[in-house]
């Protein structure tokens, strides 16, 4: 029984191991990033960084600080910031507005797949549980050369999706024009990469866990 637990502390213990370098190669890839050049910025209403059709993960009052993330569901940073994210919410919850957009990457062959399902699944209620159960198996179907539509159809099916509609949704012309939408947005602001993060409309590169809380504390303070 001791051996058993001991492996198991052990396989815990190299999860958080593997988790916390993933993390913080991503802030180390936003320390090293140019800062996007964001033109006649308006700050924090600029409609190309946050749009009233924006998908909002969690809510605040009004006047609240919000974090805005243009995103690639195929990232692999973006996939090692997911639990970082996860983190702040809760550390945040009713302090700070969590914004996420889309910005797939030409270079992913599926990246922009994924986020015609997120939207379909959006049109139905379910963007955040799709939002999640893309980024928790992106390490099975990321960086695959193949389509995986297919995949992204049964996790529709596991949320229990009206089918018929998310079939109609994700290969519809208005799902496309919205994730292009985003897109567009993204280049408009000169940004190249993922994940790309402002903070009432202002770019920030968070060196470190702590650098990103105590840029929300300092946002929450402010407000």
């Amino acid at each position: 029984m001791q051996n058993s637990d001991r492996t198991r502390r052990t396989v815990i213990t190299a999860s958080l191991v593997t988790l916390i370098l993933a993390v913080l190669g991503v802030f180390v890839a936003l320390e090293v990033r140019d800062q996007p050049e964001v033109q006649e910025s308006t700050g924090s209403e600029d409609p190309r960084i946050v749009r009233p059709d924006s998908h909002v993960l969690q809510e605040a009052p009004d006047g609240s600080p919000v974090l805005v993330e243009f995103l690639d569901f195929e990232c692999e940073a973006c996939g090692a910031l997911y639990p970082a994210i996860e983190q702040l919410r809760q550390d945040f919850e009713g302090q700070v507005e969590f914004v996420v957009r889309y910005l797939p990457l030409p270079g992913h062959l599926n990246s922009r797949n994924a986020a015609h399902a997120a939207e379909a699944a959006a049109r139905q209620g379910s963007f955040e549980p799709m939002y999640r159960i893309l980024f928790e198996t992106q390490t099975t179907w990321g960086e695959s050369q193949d389509d995986q539509s297919a995949l992204f159809r049964s996790y529709a099916e596991q949320l229990g999706l009206d089918m018929a509609q998310f079939d109609e949704d994700v290969a519809s012309e208005d799902v496309a024009a919205r994730v292009e939408a985003d897109f567009q947005d993204a280049q408009a602001l000169g940004l190249s990469g993922t994940p790309s993060l402002f903070l009432d409309g202002e770019v920030i590169q968070p060196r470190t866990m702590g650098d990103f809380e105590d840029a929300l504390e300092r946002a929450v303070a402010a407000g």
